[in-house]
């Protein structure tokens, strides 16, 4: 009997040659219910065993030429640079970056934004996991301050909740309106006297303030494709999802 095949996109973007990346999706792994079946993250109470085949099954399935590096993610604004890290696991950081060819950069996420980067020359990726308070504290200002690149890098948001989905309270708002008055355009208010908040709209807001115009994305919304995707507000208990970029060997 034949396994199933992890699911997962390779993100469309205009990223040199040498870069690969993708982003997974939550069929084709061994984890049982509320984890079925491809979670990939080894802290929400899902079989340490499951965990460690679905790894293998994706390492496997993308060829990838070794583990890929799995943060302690914090939802702060902490960047690691892979090239120097010691080796002591997990790394607590919620962005990495490499300019080593081989190494896989990764982040876990399931309703919050997973943002790659790569350098117009192709020689440096980075990664960063983007929740409202990492994108709020500037997560991706200090990836890409730590990419060090002379041109703005390429960019690709990945599948995050939809606005129309993401309830926040008004400090949420105001953490945001603190940094630019113009992020109002990314909430709507609504019947429950709270907010609709679309973290593709601040992220791209954000790039855009630092100079980047290359900037693709799939905005497709976790927590309405129930069989593609994990949703935490949809479902409390459940897994992650992983996007993951290297440089080519």
């Amino acid at each position: 009997m034949s396994r199933p095949t992890p699911a997962f996109e390779r993100p469309q973007w205009a990223a040199p040659s040498a870069v690969r990346s993708a982003f997974t999706q939550r069929a084709g792994g061994a984890s049982r219910a509320p984890y079925d079946s491809l979670n990939l993250a080894d802290h929400v109470g899902d079989l340490a065993s499951a965990v460690a085949q679905n790894r293998r099954r994706l390492r496997e399935a993308l060829a990838l030429p070794g583990e890929p590096l799995w943060l302690e993610q914090v939802h702060g604004i902490g960047v690691l640079d892979a090239d120097r890290f010691d080796g002591r696991l997990p790394p607590r950081a919620d962005a990495a970056l490499t300019r080593a060819r081989g190494r896989v950069l990764a982040v876990l996420v399931a309703d919050c934004l997973p943002v790659l980067f790569a350098t117009r020359d192709g020689g440096a990726v980075a990664i960063a996991h983007a929740g409202w308070r990492g994108l709020a504290g500037g997560v991706l200002e200090a990836t890409i301050a730590a990419l060090a690149a002379p041109e703005p890098p390429h960019a690709w948001l990945g599948p995050s909740i939809g606005a129309s989905h993401f309830e926040v309270g008004a400090e949420v708002r105001e953490a945001f309106l603190a940094h630019d008055g113009a992020a109002q355009a990314a909430f709507t208010p609504n019947a429950r006297g709270r907010w609709l908040c679309d973290l593709h709209g601040l992220a791209r807001m954000r790039l855009a303030g630092l100079g980047l115009q290359s900037v693709a994305a799939d905005s497709s919304c976790c927590y309405e494709q129930v069989r593609r995707f994990y949703s935490y507000r949809r479902d409390g208990v459940t897994g992650r999802m992983a996007a993951l970029i290297w440089l080519e060997k």
